[in-house]
C-alpha cells in the first residue's frame, strides 16, 4: 500500500496558487511514482477559506514560526494582515495530515504557507519556512521541497 504524503496541490497541476495558476512539476510526479507514494493534495490557503485567485502574500517581519508564536507579520500586497487566516489553514492542514496518516510532506518552496527552505520577506527571498510547514514540523512531519528533487 502506498505511503500517504502531503503535497502542495499546485505542484500536482491544480490551479490553487494565489494567481489562480498551477506549478505542475513533472519531477514531483515522477518522484511520487518512483517512491510509491500516495499524494494527498493540499492548499493551506484554500483550507483557510481564502479565495483563488487572491492577493499575493509575503512576510513583513519574521517567518512561519514567528507568525505561529504571534511575533511575525504576514500581509497581502494590499497591506491586509492575513496571519490568522494562514494559521487557520495550517491547523486544517495538520488535521488532514493526521487523518491521512502522513508523516512526510513535499511542498512548494517560497510559499508563505508551504515554504520549506525559503520564503519571501518583502520582495527578498530569505531562508525560512512558511506557516504550515512550521506547524507541521512542530508535529514531527519530515519535509522536502520540489527543489530538493533536482
Amino acid at each position: 500500500m502506498p505511503e500517504p504524503i502531503l503535497v502542495s496541490a499546485c505542484l500536482l497541476g491544480l490551479s490553487t496558487r494565489y494567481d489562480g495558476q498551477s506549478k505542475r512539476n513533472d519531477k514531483v510526479l515522477e518522484y511520487l511514482r518512483r517512491e510509491n507514494l500516495q499524494p494527498i493534495p493540499i492548499c493551506p490557503e484554500q483550507l483557510a477559506g481564502l479565495p483563488t485567485p487572491r492577493p499575493k502574500s509575503f512576510f513583513a517581519s519574521g517567518g512561519g514560526s514567528d507568525v505561529l508564536d504571534g511575533n511575525g507579520l504576514l500581509v497581502q500586497e494590499n497591506g491586509t494582515d492575513v496571519g490568522e487566516a494562514f494559521i487557520r489553514g495550517a491547523a486544517e492542514s495538520l488535521k488532514l495530515a493526521q487523518l491521512a496518516g502522513c508523516r512526510r510532506a513535499l511542498f512548494k518552496d517560497g510559499s508563505p504557507s508551504c515554504g520549506v527552505h525559503r520564503i519571501y520577506l518583502g520582495a527578498e527571498q530569505v531562508a525560512g519556512q512558511g506557516v504550515t510547514t512550521a506547524l507541521l514540523l512542530r508535529h514531527g512531519l519530515q519535509f522536502i521541497s520540489e527543489g530538493d528533487l533536482l
